[in-house]
């Protein structure tokens, strides 16, 4: 009985954290040699994700990309989190190309997208990344020599918040995480103001994009008024450490 709800356990989190990951462990177990059958069997799926995929309306924005636009950090990869529809992927790729000829050598940076397959199904933390209409971008950074091509304060690009007051009261249940603790042990990094309000300003014109999501302060920092441009409510997590954008 242990044993089985282990196993269901495991490919619950699984599941949850890399969509696939369930459905390997569930294949692994009829080996001796699980972990190997496991990894051996999350590879196969993932590989066989970026050619399924598109055939059903998403596709994965690929770490190999050394342009103007590239994934964050191979962990957005190997946990399917890069996949997004055909017309965002454009929209990304457009707006960094802008930002590149605008500020030549900059490199914007994805974070989260969206898992492969199945609208509705929840890419956590995420409230609304559920449909390959959704993706964070990180901000750019800065520091005494300048641009810092490449480079985040924190090593996934989230949870280094940006100074400023916010605009909501504490509460003990929502997911406003401050992280305290965590923030000093960031990069000392600067935000690069002039390259974030391009590349928020380029995103707020192009038709493409319904909403963006940015925290106020950080809003009032880059000096941006457009109407696009939104808080995204206290309920839902902080937005001064990132962009959200959706179609």
């Amino acid at each position: 009985m242990f044993r089985l709800l282990l196993h269901g356990f495991l490919i619950g989190i699984l599941t949850v954290l890399t969509q696939l990951g369930g459905l390997a462990w569930l294949v692994a177990l009829a080996f001796r040699r699980r972990v190997l059958a496991f990894l051996i069997a999350y590879a196969a799926l993932g590989v066989a994700a970026v050619y399924i995929a598109p055939q059903l309306g998403r596709t994965a924005m690929t770490c190999f990309d050394n342009g103007s636009l590239q994934v964050q950090s191979w962990f957005y990869c190997l946990t399917n989190r890069t996949y997004v529809t055909a017309e965002l992927a454009d929209v990304l790729q457009d707006a960094a190309a802008e930002v590149d000829r605008a500020y030549p050598g900059t490199t914007t940076m994805m974070l989260d997208g969206n898992f492969p397959f199945w609208d509705g199904f929840p890419l956590l933390p995420h409230l609304s990344h559920d449909d390959g209409e959704k993706a964070d971008l990180a901000f750019f950074y800065q520091d005494s020599e300048g641009y810092l091509q490449g480079r985040t304060r924190a090593p996934l690009g989230y949870f280094a918040y940006e100074p400023g007051r916010s605009s909501c009261a504490p509460k003990l249940l929502d997911l406003r995480w401050d992280m305290a603790a965590l923030q000093p042990l960031w990069r000392q990094y600067s935000l690069d103001v002039d390259r974030t309000r391009y590349l928020i300003s380029v995103l707020a014109r192009d038709p493409r994009v319904a909403k963006l999501f940015v925290e106020p302060h950080v809003k009032s920092t880059l000096g941006l008024s457009h109407g696009k441009i939104r808080f995204q409510g206290c309920g839902a997590a902080r937005h001064d450490d990132h962009i959200h954008l959706e179609l």
